[in-house]
């Protein structure tokens, strides 16, 4: 008999777990580092994480505007570390 566990994990279907703040963080900080490199990790900090939702504080507008125009891309590659329907929004404050 097999396991709906391995069915799943050959199919790529990840179940939503729940996630702790840590975790959520140190994925996006690897992925803003990706996209925008050490500068991008200094300017856009993550502040907390709650119902889906990253809340990222901005050091500049110009920075805000930045992740404002690729928070798709952010969250489908956030997505794809932690597990399909992890991340629904980013907020940029």
């Amino acid at each position: 008999m097999k396991l709906l566990k391995d069915y799943l994990e050959k199919k790529n279907i990840r179940q939503v777990q729940n996630l702790d703040d840590k975790t959520v963080f140190y994925v996006f900080k690897k992925i803003i580092k990706e996209e925008f490199g050490n500068v991008g990790v200094e300017k856009l900090i993550p502040d907390f994480y709650k119902n889906r939702t990253i809340f990222v504080k901005s050091d500049s507008s110009a920075w805000a505007s930045e992740l404002w125009l690729n928070k798709n891309r952010v969250v489908r590659q956030m997505n794809k570390e932690l597990g399909e329907g992890s991340i629904e929004k980013i907020h940029v404050k």
